[in-house]
């Protein structure tokens, strides 16, 4: 962890210059999208995955048809098929794990007080008066929702609002324009087991968002508001209504 504190305090040292006393929640925000440009090509496999699976319909259909008294093995017969083809029905979900390491690097990084058994500088960093190692309810204690710190709050629960919305406005777009989901067979069986239920689930996950905003220390929030809001951004582009 000390060689990932020594990386933030080295991008918070070149930002100085431009964001002053911000320099290192600007620091993390610049990491945060380092992380996106590299899981990035992962996120366009993705996207070709879902094509891919989009024009295999028409020939899971015809297996609905061919297996409509066997689920078990319409089950068996539509993973067949994804093999047979190198289609991952869970290829969407690897962008999202992958930075899972990041996020807790940044977590322990801000809810420690020491790092290689030295101080943790990092600590006495804030955004707009906002300690970067301080959480949501300590604000609250602490000047209260309309101070300072409080402000810098409400415009991240603000933003992380407006991505859930834009993202689950889109996500009920693409569903209405798919008579059947593709984690779902005609007669209510899943073709892949739980991809139905994940597929209903994670429209309504950037909601949650709000949350971990909430709990986490702000620099870990900083980078959650940061992800969702490259992810929705990226699936706009990759996934055009």
């Amino acid at each position: 962890m000390s060689v990932f504190a020594h990386l933030v305090e080295r991008l918070a040292e070149l930002l100085q210059p431009l964001f002053h006393a911000s320099a290192a929640a600007a620091a993390i925000v610049l990491f945060t999208a380092l992380v996106r440009l590299l899981v990035h090509p992962l996120s366009r496999a993705a996207a070709r995955g879902q094509r891919a699976r989009a024009a295999l319909q028409p020939r899971i259909a015809e297996l609905r048809r061919k297996h409509a008294e066997n689920p078990e093995r319409l089950r068996k017969a539509v993973l067949e098929l994804h093999a047979e083809e190198k289609v991952s029905p869970l290829s969407g979900l690897l962008p999202g794990l992958l930075q899972l390491p990041a996020f807790f690097l940044l977590y322990h990084l801000f809810s420690s007080s020491s790092v290689g058994g030295e101080r943790n500088g990092l600590l006495g960093h804030e955004l707009f008066g906002a300690p970067l190692g301080g959480r949501w309810a300590e604000t609250l204690a602490d000047g209260g929702v309309f101070g300072p710190a409080g402000l810098v709050y409400l415009v991240l629960f603000a933003l992380v609002a407006a991505v859930a919305s834009f993202t689950y406005r889109r996500a009920r777009r693409t569903a209405g324009r798919t008579p059947v989901a593709a984690g779902s067979t005609a007669g209510g069986g899943e073709q892949v087991p739980g991809l139905g239920a994940v597929g209903k689930v994670m429209p309504l996950l950037s909601f949650l968002t709000l949350v971990t905003v909430a709990v986490v220390p702000l620099a870990a929030a900083l980078y959650v508001v940061t992800s969702t809001t490259w992810s929705a951004l990226e699936r706009a582009a990759l996934y055009p209504s």
